[in-house]
């Protein structure tokens, strides 16, 4: 009897200590997973319900739909993008020029590398396309505003006279990005990296 007790007690400290996990989270990175593992198609309700595990009811608590899920996946890499992005910001006339947007051009592709599956994904499913247009939009996300934030850098270095006043930093920003995510598709489409595309290459000649 002591011995039922006692394991009994333990078994409720052990639970005690134990941190709450956060449902929502955990449906989030099972999406993810699944995404990745069975590609869109594959995201059921039912599939992320056994990954998790959880009952299907109890992602419609967090989630109205799928847009809204994928939406929640696409949020989760956002780090990977942002931290770098916003760094920009805080060395304006440090180090150099090329060096910062080299490390924010490295976040972009980490970035892009992850979703890069799941964005592909959606043109197999016109309907779900265009929903998740429709909330990227109201949420304002999208590729805008990472471009902005990086034209907005390389005009305060060319006020410091550390970029050429000649290039223009909109057309810049734009090519960044976009290289950044053609580089990530092609490299995961054919299992090769195009040599012109190296990051360290692309900054020194825009800048140069």
């Amino acid at each position: 009897m002591f011995l039922f007790s006692r394991d009994r007690w333990c078994m409720q400290r052990k639970t005690e200590r134990e941190p709450k996990r956060n449902r929502k989270a955990e449906i989030v990175e099972a999406a993810d997973r699944l995404l990745r593992e069975r590609g869109l198609s594959g995201v059921t309700t039912r599939a992320i319900a056994e990954a998790v595990p959880c009952s299907e009811g109890a992602i419609y608590v967090h989630f109205s739909g799928r847009v809204e899920l994928l939406l929640a996946v696409l949020e989760q890499s956002l780090p990977q993008m942002l931290i770098p992005l916003h760094a920009l910001e805080e060395n304006i006339g440090k180090q150099t020029p090329e060096r910062n947007l080299l490390t924010a051009l490295q976040g972009l592709q980490r970035f892009h590398e992850r979703i890069g599956p799941m964005l592909s994904s959606l043109f197999a499913e016109p309907l779900l396309l265009e929903s998740f247009r429709k909330m990227l939009d109201s949420r304002a996300k999208g590729p805008r505003g990472g471009i902005s934030r990086i034209a907005r850098y390389i005009e305060e270095e060319q006020k410091l006279g550390r970029i050429p006043e000649d290039r223009n930093a909109e057309v810049i920003a734009s090519i960044l990005m976009s290289a950044s995510f053609f580089r990530s598709f092609s490299t995961a489409l054919t299992g090769q990296a195009i040599p012109g595309l190296n990051p360290r290459d692309l900054v020194k000649s825009l800048l140069g």
